[in-house]
């Protein structure tokens, strides 16, 4: 393993970095997220800019993370930890593997728990839809479409328009946003359309 060339590489879906841990709260969104989606690597002494700073105490920081894998995340979280030294500092990789029991929650400042996945290098709050497809995901039971006006109306629409907003398709197929978000969840399962999503908007794409 290339550790520094997994630094150079920057912060992504997959990895994030942190100076230290200061926060258990905000440590375990990162790992929520990361179980949300295909797992992720954290690299605890590297700096946002990707400068090696090194741990001071990696037994604080093993502390801290662990309680929020166990404490600050639902279903709890089962960190790997391994010590590396790079340039005569060391560097704690904390590998969070893709969960099983999807989705995970996070416990927040507020006493609520809050599903995140990672978008870029952002640990993002779940929408609706995505909490319910992570959730008929991680369960075995197929996917029965059955094709209404609802549904021919959303694939002909995106034949010959780009992309598709939930309030936009509530409005071409006048249902509620419940009903659409249902619809959406069964089509992305089914592999029909994509979701996008990022900090400010989420929308659709034919697959």
């Amino acid at each position: 393993m290339n550790l520094k060339k997994q630094i150079f590489e920057g912060e992504g879906v997959k990895l994030d970095f942190k100076k230290t841990i200061t926060s258990c709260e905000k440590i375990a969104r990162t790992m929520v997220s990361f179980a949300n989606n295909l797992g992720g690597r954290l690299l605890i002494g590297v700096a946002d800019d990707g400068s090696i700073k090194g741990v001071k105490s990696e037994d604080e920081e093993r502390y801290m993370i662990t309680r929020a894998a166990h404490v600050f995340a639902r279903p709890a979280l089962e960190p790997v930890f391994e010590e590396v030294y790079v340039d005569d500092k060391l560097v704690l990789i904390v590998d969070i593997p893709q969960g099983d029991l999807k989705p995970h929650y996070a416990l927040a400042d507020d006493g609520k728990w809050w599903v995140y996945v990672r978008v870029k290098d952002k640990s993002v709050l779940a929408s609706k839809v995505i909490v319910d497809v992570l959730k008929r995901s991680s369960q075995d039971t197929g996917v029965l479409i059955e094709y209404s006006s609802k549904e021919k109306s959303l694939l002909e629409y995106l034949e010959n328009t780009p992309r598709i907003t939930v309030k936009e398709y509530c409005d071409l197929v006048k249902v509620g946003r419940r009903a659409a978000q249902r619809i959406l969840v069964n089509m992305i399962l089914s592999g029909l359309i994509k979701v996008h999503t990022s900090e400010r908007e989420e929308y659709y794409t034919a697959a």
